[in-house]
């Protein structure tokens, strides 16, 4: 599986639709997603892959796809959006979330969605994100300098 397409995710219901790259036929890509809950493990479609079964000629189609199965068959949908405050950089996914005046991340790396976040709290949004990038900055580091 090629890197998930963070920075064409789609936030929906409750739901991140995100789409990758499932494979290529006649030079042609094939789309797929994945899903992540705000729920989390309570949702049965919690990191699920294409729980549609169908896959796509475009994200946009695949995006749709992805939607068209939440309405119809999702166990959990909800109106807010915590994935509102969602960036990529350098290909992750980092996700800042609010809660009692505190805030907190969860990362993700540009191939899972195994949350590698610290457990630590912030006193703001971007105290958050600047701890974030500086350590995906040294991870890139490091890195760089194995692959020398």
């Amino acid at each position: 599986m090629n890197h998930l397409l963070y920075e064409k995710s789609k936030s929906y219901k409750g739901y991140l639709i995100i789409p990758f790259v499932f494979g290529k036929a006649d030079n042609y890509e094939i789309y797929s997603y994945k899903l992540l809950s705000e729920i989390g493990s309570k949702s049965q479609y919690h990191k699920a892959e294409n729980p549609a079964k169908i896959y796509g000629s475009s994200i946009e189609n695949i995006i749709n796809i992805a939607k068209e199965h939440i309405d119809k068959n999702a166990d959990v949908v909800s109106d807010s959006d915590m994935f509102k405050h969602r960036y990529v950089f350098r290909n992750n996914l980092i996700i800042v979330s609010q809660e009692a005046g505190k805030y907190y991340y969860d990362h993700y790396l540009p191939d899972s969605l195994n949350n590698i976040a610290a457990p630590k709290l912030f006193k703001s949004e971007y105290e958050c994100w600047c701890w974030v990038k500086q350590g995906i900055d040294a991870l890139n580091v490091g890195h760089k300098v194995k692959k020398s």
